[in-house]
């Protein structure tokens, strides 16, 4: 009777081991630089976040921060 909970112990480790390695090796589409629109923005959790450039101009930017898109421009 050890001798197979020390096996189903074995088994349940090593599958959880696996599973976690596989989610550490794929990429995260944060990193991937791009430009989004509003809507895509909003509908991955983000939000829009829109600042004011310093040169005086009068222009703007507008970022998508946190969800799938953080930290891609936001096209209109």
């Amino acid at each position: 009777m050890r001798k197979s909970s020390c096996t189903l112990i074995a088994a349940l480790a090593v599958s959880v081991l696996c599973a976690t390695g596989a989610q550490a090796s794929v990429p995260r589409a944060v990193s991937l630089p791009g430009e989004v629109t509003a809507s895509e923005c909003i509908r991955g959790g983000g939000v829009i976040v829109i600042s004011a450039d310093g040169d005086g101009t009068g222009s703007f930017t507008s970022l998508c921060r946190g969800g799938t898109h953080d930290g891609q421009t936001i096209i209109t």
